[in-house]
């Protein structure tokens, strides 16, 4: 571990990174600190000595170096959007924040092999934009995508809607630049769909919150950009008719259904009825709702018609109640405004405890009868805003205050309530996170559920790379 007193006063390595990367980029303001203190959801508030935003691959290395030498923690910082304080520093040890900011070009863009080249600061939407401009799909896509940085992203191996046809962040990533934590520069892959030259190093790192190095550069996975787009919504009883309907979906589909969201009545209610903003296609009702989105590359598909026959079929044998098919941008957007209203609308309910559970799909309606009944038993009443990716089996399972209660009576029971989900989870062969990484809010979850084995294994290659603690620590180990 860092030792909380480095071998190096503070001011003369301020002044050394300072030097390294110029005094506009090592900044020790407390307004310009204050914002990068603290994450997205406020749970967690750190200290720091100061923000370095080095300029390329080599200031990183330099930074990373400086601070191992006077024994000072380095936290990686992207975006800053991540939902359980992984990149946020703590308190008890002197500590940097290596903001990845002005690293945010473009580097190459490769068409005929379908991969882009970028810098770990450009943001996931920048490097779609990109992507797009060159004729090609990137595909990763989340709600903070705006403001998400992709060394962030990479590095909590996220996920987001359209993992269903394209797979997570990790499926993407071809190559990486890395910085250890004794300052070597790693270059692992090179943006080659087929290398089988000793072990696949790279993966290390993506999934790893910047505990085991800091990313730089990736080169990622492109596709075919879609010509055409089909987007729908359909009323279910529940899950389980959520899942016969992605069944009908991926029968006719050949391939092409790119997400295939769902919704519950108590998120239908948030999103479509609070100050949230989304509007219920249907006028409101009882039931579930699942969005599906089928995309083709092809310019002779008609992708409109098939999504009709696809529902009509299925509204025959009972297994939706009714539809909609978006007539066009407008009212595809409209539809996802619903998916995306959710977090929004918690805030405005007063806040939640979110967890992020995956099961295999199958399980996915067990896995909600249960934790329903099991949270229930923890606190009457308590409301379950239960939605996500149907298809990977991914559903956040957040949880509000009974109706009319204050917020405190829920988080008063937070832990008993965590636990309660985590065992029906676990119990049914399942993950207590999916897409949003362990930082420093489930670590002590990990240490406990963790498989022994594999928690050998990380504590082994975290004392490998990074004997002395100094990236990231108190994060996922």
């Amino acid at each position: 571990m860092v030792q909380p007193e480095g071998t190096t006063d503070p001011r003369a390595l301020i002044a050394n990174l300072a030097a390294a990367v110029g005094a506009r980029h090592a900044q020790t303001d407390e307004d310009i600190l204050a914002p990068l203190l603290v994450d997205e959801r406020r749970r967690y508030h750190g200290e720091a000595l100061a923000v370095v935003s080095p300029a390329d691959t080599a200031e990183v290395a330099t930074v990373v170096r400086l601070c191992a030498t006077a024994g000072i923690a380095v936290v990686p910082q992207g975006g800053n959007t991540g939902l359980c304080g992984g990149a946020t520093p703590l308190g008890e040890a002197p500590s940097v924040i290596l903001s990845l900011r002005r690293m945010r070009e473009v580097r190459r863009i490769d068409r005929l092999g379908r991969t882009i080249t970028v810098g770990a600061g450009a943001t996931v939407e920048e490097v779609a934009g990109a992507a797009a401009a060159a004729g090609l799909l990137f595909p990763l896509s989340f709600g903070a995508e705006g403001t998400a940085q992709i060394g962030g992203a990479l590095s909590t191996n996220a996920g987001g809607t359209n993992v269903l046809r394209y797979g997570g962040a990790r499926a993407l990533t071809l190559g990486l630049e890395v910085v250890l934590a004794d300052g070597t520069v790693a270059r692992l892959g090179r943006g080659l769909r087929k290398d089988n030259t000793g072990y696949d190093l790279k993966h290390l790192f993506v999934g790893s919150e910047g505990t085991l190095g800091v990313i730089c550069e990736a080169t990622l996975a492109l596709h075919p950009l879609p010509r055409q787009r089909a987007t729908a919504m359909a009323t279910v009883t529940g899950a389980a008719e959520g899942l016969e309907l992605l069944v009908r979906l991926q029968e006719a589909g050949d391939g092409r259904v790119s997400a295939c969201e769902w919704l519950s009545p108590t998120t239908r209610r948030l999103a479509c009825e609070g100050p949230a903003g989304a509007r219920d296609p249907f006028g409101g009702g009882p039931e579930s709702l699942v969005l599906v989105e089928l995309t083709s590359s092809r310019a002779g598909d008609d992708l409109r018609r098939l999504l009709e026959e696809i529902l009509a079929g299925s509204l025959e044998a009972g297994v939706i109640g009714d539809a909609t098919v978006a007539d066009g941008v407008a009212a595809a957007e409209r539809l996802w405004r619903v998916r995306e209203a959710p977090p929004e609308a918690e805030k405005h309910a007063g806040g939640s405890i979110k967890h992020d559970i995956a099961v295999m799909p199958d399980r996915m309606p067990e896995f909600l009868e249960r934790a329903g009944s099991a949270v229930g038993a923890v606190l009457g009443g308590v409301r379950i805003n239960a939605f996500g990716h149907l298809g990977d089996g991914n559903i956040h399972f957040n949880l509000l205050a009974p109706p009319g209660e204050a917020p405190h009576v829920l988080f008063d029971c937070e832990e008993r309530l965590t636990e309660s989900v985590f065992d029906v989870a676990e119990s049914l062969g399942g993950s207590f996170s999916a897409e949003h990484g362990i930082g420093r809010r489930w670590r002590h979850e990990l240490a406990r559920r963790g498989q022994p084995a594999a928690l050998d294994l990380m504590r082994r290659l975290k004392a490998t790379l990074d004997p002395d603690g100094i990236l990231n620590p108190g994060k996922v180990l």
